[in-house]
């Protein structure tokens, strides 16, 4: 991850921040004017771009079904005494389950709940969140499962 200032011509502004979108996986472009006034400066947070986003169906194609995570992420959270770190693992098969619930649509809510635990997971991996949550869940559930 990497940080690109650029200064244009606030009418460049939006061609330069597509042209940094295609070229990177990019967040929020913050904009700030020169010292000057004439000219902006534009600030991102980038990175490589990672390759496509898995879609749910390849990500969670060898999963098992949701009954079974349910039961498997309520025994581990059970299972560890009160106060007890829960390994990288458990926080990405819980937001996974979570993501799979939420793809189903079956409240209100669930999809807030599901994007708070993939952001529960990006913080645990320290990773910039450059991107939709719940896509860097599918990322990390595709690559942690078929590599089992």
């Amino acid at each position: 991850m990497f940080e690109i200032r650029v200064i244009c011509d606030p009418a460049d502004t939006d061609r330069v921040s597509a042209a940094l979108a295609q070229a990177f996986t990019v967040g929020a472009v913050r904009r700030h004017p020169t010292r000057d006034g004439e000219r902006l400066r534009l600030y991102v947070t980038a990175d490589h771009h990672t390759g496509p986003w898995p879609t749910p169906e390849e990500a969670y194609a060898l999963a098992p079904s949701i009954v079974r995570e349910i039961g498997w992420t309520a025994d581990q959270a059970a299972s560890k005494p009160f106060g007890t770190a829960l390994p990288r693992d458990f926080w990405l098969r819980k937001a996974a389950l979570l993501d799979r619930i939420a793809l189903h649509d079956v409240g209100d809510d669930t999809a807030e709940v599901a994007t708070e635990a993939a952001e529960r997971l990006m913080r645990l991996d320290d990773a910039a969140v450059i991107c939709d949550p719940r896509h860097y869940v599918r990322q990390q559930y595709a690559h942690w499962i078929n590599h089992q």
